[in-house]
């Protein structure tokens, strides 16, 4: 979108007190760029296709149907200012900070506590002895290791470091090296120069560009309490950033794996629990864990999705696969995804654009229909059998202009 002030120029607290002082929201120059077309021409002949093809000359909108997952984390560094701004000008109607808290307390956006070695420079800079894991070389048939966290650093100390693309290379002998290992269908070229945010400085940033939220409370690395600091402060605090913000809990998912964060946001935050999205990973359980399921099970569903939505739950958020099967190799609806909807419980998925080109079957989020995935243009197919056939409410994606394209030609 363009924006009345240079972000080029902007520190990111000079970024926020201009995007206060403006209302260049975001009415104009949204844009697809030239994913969409690049995939709808791969997909095979047929009404999907061709119902794609007619909305060429479509003007993007922006839409809460498409939601940027860490923002635009196929070429930019995630939870950064332009990974963030890169998914809103791709018409994302809903952008996530995935919150974690530093040893002060602070909240910021990291996708997880401990993967400051992966997605900053933290391992090269002087914060380097901060680090729980100090960078072990690869060697005697051993990956190259490290582990670092926001809950060891300071809020001062987690703004000094530089986001970078979130990865690492497990052959490497230095610390330099490490910092490498992007996957080749991803990008370095949008690295220099990208800042990290406070969960405050992301509901200034996203209010400010057009944008809804969706925070996920991530899972403490570290042993609860931390400092004096309960599961429950940790859940409360997410909250009140956004009453502070006088941000309304109609315009707020709140998330987590944690089905008691949610429950405990149902209790004592309800108009803020009434959206709260149960992200559901009870397929990570092992075979012999209690609670596990089982997508084409539904006996397997502990709590059920009755019990869920009798519980207060209003949103389920699994991956993309729990949500899909084969039948005569047709890609269809899942029983999970049927007795959610049963349920009355609104569904998202996540996460769009995150497998690459999908020449190899789609790898992890298309494991259910994996016969069925031969190239890139199972994007579309896929997203067609969530939005149509299951019905969801919204699909998360590392490219949003994807899924804004398609909600914005089909009217969601």
């Amino acid at each position: 979108m363009r924006l009345s002030f240079s972000l080029s120029a902007l520190t990111l607290p000079g970024l926020l007190l201009s995007l206060a002082a403006t209302s260049a929201v975001a009415e104009t120059a949204l844009t697809y760029g030239p994913r969409p077309a690049y995939l709808i021409d791969k997909l095979p002949a047929g009404a999907l296709k061709e119902r794609l093809q007619s909305c060429a000359a479509q003007v993007p909108q922006r839409t809460e149907f498409s939601i940027g997952h860490r923002g635009a984390p196929l070429l930019f560094p995630e939870h950064t200012v332009e990974s963030n701004m890169a998914a809103a000008q791709m018409g994302a109607g809903i952008l996530e900070c995935d919150v974690t808290f530093t040893k002060d307390l602070e909240l910021v956006c990291r996708h997880a506590q401990n993967d400051l070695h992966t997605t900053t420079n933290i391992l090269t800079s002087d914060l380097a002895d901060t680090c729980i894991t100090p960078f072990t070389p690869a060697g005697g048939g051993a990956d190259a290791k490290a582990e670092c966290r926001t809950s060891e650093i300071t809020l001062e100390e987690f703004r000094s470091l530089t986001p970078k693309m979130d990865s690492r290379d497990k052959t490497a002998k230095t610390a330099e090296a490490y910092q490498g290992g992007v996957a080749p269908w991803r990008s370095t070229l949008y690295v220099d120069g990208a800042r990290s945010m406070t969960h405050a400085e992301s509901i200034a940033l996203f209010r400010s560009i057009g944008a809804k939220f969706t925070p996920e409370l991530k899972a403490p690395a570290v042993k609860m309490p931390f400092n004096g600091f309960t599961q429950e402060d940790y859940a409360q605090k997410l909250v009140e950033e956004y009453k502070s913000a006088s941000v309304p809990a109609s315009d707020v998912w709140l998330q987590s794996f944690d089905l008691s964060d949610v429950l405990y946001w149902i209790e004592n935050e309800p108009e803020f629990g009434a959206q709260a999205v149960y992200l559901d990973d009870r397929y990570s359980k092992s075979d012999a864990d209690e609670g596990k399921v089982d997508p084409s099970n539904p006996a397997s569903f502990k709590p059920s999705m009755q019990e869920l939505a009798d519980m207060g739950v209003n949103y389920i958020a699994p991956p993309i696969w729990m949500l899909l099967a084969l039948e005569d190799g047709k890609i269809v609806p899942s029983p999970y995804a049927i007795k959610a909807r049963e349920a009355g419980l609104k569904i998202i998925a996540w996460s769009m654009e995150r497998s690459g080109p999908l020449t190899n079957g789609g790898g992890w989020y298309y494991r259910s229909v994996k016969p069925a995935i031969s190239d890139a243009s199972a994007y579309y197919q896929v997203l067609d059998v969530l939005a149509q056939d299951v019905g969801v409410s919204g699909v998360f994606s590392d490219w949003p202009a994807t899924v804004t394209y398609y909600a914005n030609c089909m009217g969601l």
